[in-house]
């Protein structure tokens, strides 16, 4: 007798490809984040550069644009930081999103684990139906046999 298929294998792909989309989209999540990261470092060294630096400022217009960069930079910081805020947030829905589509899926490879020890059980039970039978069909014969002799 032939192993009968698991009958949620359609369902386990679709949670599969449910797990896949949910692992690519905290991945995109994670990459927001590392990016917004990178941006505000570069400011940030801008800012400490600028602020560092040994230019000499001689006249108030001068005075005034430096002034009016280095607030530009503290305000791209402070963008910076509401945007890497907001990834931070997208990224925490995306891992609860991931993980449970990852229960929905290990809970149908359970049930797809057990079907295919049941499975292997009943295949081994009727083998050994089909043997039985065999070695009795054959101790009968040799009962006759003996009987005719």
């Amino acid at each position: 007798m032939a192993m009968k298929p698991f009958s949620l294998t359609g369902l386990l792909r679709v949670r599969h490809a449910q797990q896949q989309k949910a692992m690519a989209e905290l991945s995109e999540a994670n990459r927001r984040i590392r990016d917004v990261a990178e941006r505000r470092a570069r400011t940030e060294r801008t800012l400490t550069d600028a602020v560092g630096s040994k230019d000499v400022v001689t006249d108030a217009a001068t005075l005034n644009a430096v002034a009016a960069a280095r607030a530009s930079t503290r305000g791209m910081l402070a963008e910076l930081d509401a945007v890497a805020a907001e990834h931070r947030a997208a990224a925490a829905a995306a891992q609860q999103e991931y993980n449970a589509t990852r229960a929905r899926s290990i809970a149908l490879e359970k049930l797809e684990a057990r079907h295919a020890i049941l499975a292997a059980a009943a295949e081994l039970h009727d083998e050994q139906i089909a043997l039985d039978e065999i070695a009795s069909v054959a101790h009968h014969r040799d009962d006759l046999q003996g009987e005719q002799s």
